[in-house]
């Protein structure tokens, strides 16, 4: 069965905020082999104008796929996770993220395209700080293999 397009234009969120911590940063810069001083070092990092030690531009993606998570839960919409790929991730950056910010994600599903039993569906999660200002904009595309019954 292919996703519901009837839920193009669902929003869910605004989410339970994302407390971004030093070590969080440190943990996904290593991960993705950012190895520079300013995301691992404070001292660094404000040496280079940042508040604080500073997260890669991926690092967007941890915070949006947790509410990502709440399209593909949604039995409506039809998302089966044992047939998903991660097909392609895009991001707006409007300032970067440190340690000690407090983030909020809400995410709306932009368009479900349906040909060749694929189903595309692309969401844009908006993150913002603990004062509704923008932080990033994540544009995220799942690919979802139909039943071949």
């Amino acid at each position: 069965m292919p996703v519901n397009p009837e839920t193009q234009g669902r929003t869910y969120g605004p989410f339970e905020p994302y407390e971004v911590t030093r070590g969080a940063i440190r943990a996904f810069a290593d991960a993705v082999d950012a190895r520079g001083g300013a995301h691992f070092y404070s001292e660094v990092a404000h040496a280079e104008g940042y508040a604080d030690v500073v997260a890669p531009a991926t690092f967007a993606a941890v915070i949006a796929q947790k509410a990502e998570f709440h399209v593909v839960a949604d039995p409506e919409v039809g998302v089966d996770f044992s047939k998903m790929v991660h097909a392609d991730e895009r991001f707006t950056h409007h300032r970067p993220i440190v340690a000690g910010d407090v983030i909020r994600a809400s995410i709306t599903i932009e368009s479900i395209t349906q040909r060749a039993g694929i189903s595309m569906v692309t969401s844009r999660a908006e993150l913002t700080d603990s004062d509704g200002v923008p932080v990033a904009t994540v544009m995220s595309t799942l690919a979802v293999r139909e039943d071949q019954s």
